[in-house]
């Protein structure tokens, strides 16, 4: 009965990740790759992917990072290594859609079939007036150390609305 259980919760995790995914990479634009080892059924590659803050109008977030190729980075099923690097870059004029999250999971993307996540939290630091973003990838049993950090000032006479 237990084995069941556990099928069934990860059928289910499966089904939210998938969907997950699929909204995350709505937000994502890739903006350009290149092909880091030759493989006759797909290369291995490092994607630059752009994300505009959902909340924050006149941000983007720019990701790199490797996506494994051949024939399962090609059917989708390859685990993309956690290495990325992010950096947030003021584009336009700063407005806010509303009080923001002292901290908050802006985006995320599947890096595998199952079981891995790639985030980007965004940190309100108040004292600075500054929005810090903050790239990670986790599984659901073990995360990975492996982190990047960018920081976008806020112009002084714009206040940061915090619920």
């Amino acid at each position: 009965m237990k084995v069941f259980r556990l099928a069934s919760l990860l059928s289910r995790a499966a089904v939210a990740g998938a969907c997950l995914g699929a909204l995350a990479a709505a937000h994502a634009e890739e903006i350009g790759s290149v092909n880091t080892n030759f493989r006759i059924t797909g290369s291995d590659r490092v994607v630059v992917e752009a994300y505009d803050d959902p909340q924050v109008k006149g941000v983007t977030c720019y990701v790199s990072r490797a996506r494994t190729g051949g024939v399962k980075g090609t059917l989708g099923i390859a685990e993309d290594p956690t290495e990325a690097s992010i950096a947030c870059r003021q584009v336009g004029p700063l407005s806010f859609t509303g009080p923001l999250k002292q901290q908050a999971d802006v985006f995320s993307e599947r890096m595998s079939f199952l079981f891995k996540t790639l985030h980007v939290v965004r940190v309100v630091d108040a004292k600075r007036n500054a929005l810090v973003y903050l790239t990670y990838s986790d599984r659901v049993v073990s995360g990975s150390a492996k982190n990047s950090v960018s920081a976008v000032p806020v112009p002084p006479e714009t206040a940061i609305p915090l619920r």
